[in-house]
């Protein structure tokens, strides 16, 4: 190798440029890996993207970016989004898994941030290029021992540690107890506030369903739905049916907590699952040993016939068995249903309950044609049913007294509710409640 000396840190830094690998250069790149970096490979998973840093052919450093983490509990408190914007968005995320300075680095001075800040400049366009979707985030670990000097000074933030376990086969982790630093950046202003957004950006919003997965759940947790599946009878006649039907709801329920509109979008959306998730939800293996999804068809003759309300009951329970906190926050609210038309002409109108967290909806009911959704606010809390101290949220329309009587007096539960002027009365004592003091002196 030659070696490079130093004679003007800026301009020689200047002369620094950056490159994608060329498929013949891929056996001298995964070498000098194993010769110098302290993992000793080059190894990475998912979609990548590997760069060659240089002086006039002379190569200084290597870089490998690659599929993020699945699940690093740091990195989602940064963002702040839910386990299913996580499943639908996780591809805007990019792991740079590899990053070696070879041996003569000591006469380049700051050539560690110079190198990583030409890369991130281009990693969105070649992204888009090769694999046809932005990089909204960039994220990496830097082991304990380790600085990470070059990532705070190209603006990353370290904002927590991992959890030390690695990932050795599919959906499975064993500890190794060797905990790293965990440091993201932006690459696109404002990212963490576009990621978790109830709906992207235009730009953004046709590659989300493209880069769906995967899936946010553990193989215990799918299990214990399928076991809730079971009690549904199959209302198919015939032999030789391929998938049973605990196994096609339970797909089909995972599929759209995780964002799936239509059933060819369920079917492309459990073709992300692994082997072992989809053995979970109840998948029989076929004759070489593979567990298949269920194709298009076969949800739309499935899902056709169920019982939708025990359907829903199902997937209430579930949600509830698995982290009851997921359902102490409620949001009420009224949509029109699109592309519905009733015996008038009008639209269907829905009222729903979503969960804050998840934003999954957990109960929903038409609204009467002569009427609204306050009398329809009441009738869906006693389908929903709330545990205790859970707290309700909605708009102004139903800031009225028997609703607010029926939340806290008869399910135990709080309230938020907004307010507008044309509520003068409500509005003044409000108002003059606000201008007391919240605690006496």
């Amino acid at each position: 190798m030659t070696t490079l000396k130093y004679q003007n840190e800026s301009e020689d830094l200047q002369k620094v440029t950056v490159r994608l690998l060329e498929d013949g250069e891929v056996e001298r790149f995964n070498k000098l890996f194993h010769q110098h970096h302290y993992l000793a490979n080059a190894r990475y998973a998912g979609q990548s993207m590997r760069y060659v840093a240089e002086i006039e052919g002379t190569w200084l450093a290597l870089l490998c970016f690659s599929a993020p983490s699945l699940n690093i509990k740091a990195r989602e408190e940064w963002i702040g989004w839910s386990p299913r914007q996580r499943a639908r968005r996780l591809g805007f995320v990019v792991n740079n898994s590899r990053f070696l300075i070879l041996p003569d680095r000591g006469t380049f001075p700051n050539l560690a941030s110079r190198v990583l800040s030409l890369c991130l400049r281009r990693l969105s366009e070649d992204w888009i290029n090769r694999w046809g979707h932005p990089v909204l985030i960039v994220e990496t670990y830097v082991a304990g021992d380790r600085e990470g000097t070059c990532y705070r000074a190209c603006g990353f933030e370290e904002v927590g540690m991992t959890a030390g376990y690695g990932r050795v086969s599919g959906v499975f982790y064993e500890k190794h107890n060797e905990p790293k630093r965990v440091y993201l950046r932006e690459l696109k202003y404002k990212a963490r506030k576009i990621i978790k957004r109830a709906k992207l950006p235009i730009e953004f919003r046709a590659y989300e369903a493209a880069i769906s997965g995967p899936c946010p759940f553990h193989v215990m947790e799918l299990n214990s739905l399928l076991m809730l599946f079971r009690v549904l009878k199959d209302p198919r006649r015939g032999h030789g049916l391929q998938h049973r039907m605990h196994y096609v709801t339970a797909c089909a329920a995972v599929a759209v907590m995780m964002g799936a509109a239509g059933y060819k979008a369920i079917e492309d959306t459990c073709k992300k699952f692994t082997q072992p998730q989809l053995k979970a939800l109840g998948a029989k293996r076929g004759k070489e040993g593979r567990c298949s999804v269920p194709s298009d068809s076969t949800f739309y003759r499935v899902l056709n016939k169920l019982n939708v309300a025990e359907f829903e009951k199902i997937i209430f329970s579930w949600i509830g068995e698995l982290e009851i906190s997921v359902l102490l926050r409620l949001a009420i609210d009224g949509k029109v249903l699109r592309g519905s038309s009733r015996a008038d002409g009008k639209p269907l109108q829905l009222l729903s309950a979503v969960t804050h967290n998840l934003r999954i909806t957990i109960g929903q009911i038409p609204i009467n044609e002569k009427s609204n959704e306050i009398p329809a606010f009441l009738e869906l809390l006693k389908i929903v049913s709330p545990q205790p101290g859970t707290l309700i949220t909605a708009d102004a329309m139903h800031c009225q007294k028997k609703s607010a009587r029926m939340v806290t007096e008869e399910y135990n539960c709080d309230y938020v509710f907004g307010l507008k002027e044309n509520q003068s009365t409500i509005l003044e004592y409000a108002s003059l409640l606000l201008k007391q003091e919240a605690f006496p002196p």
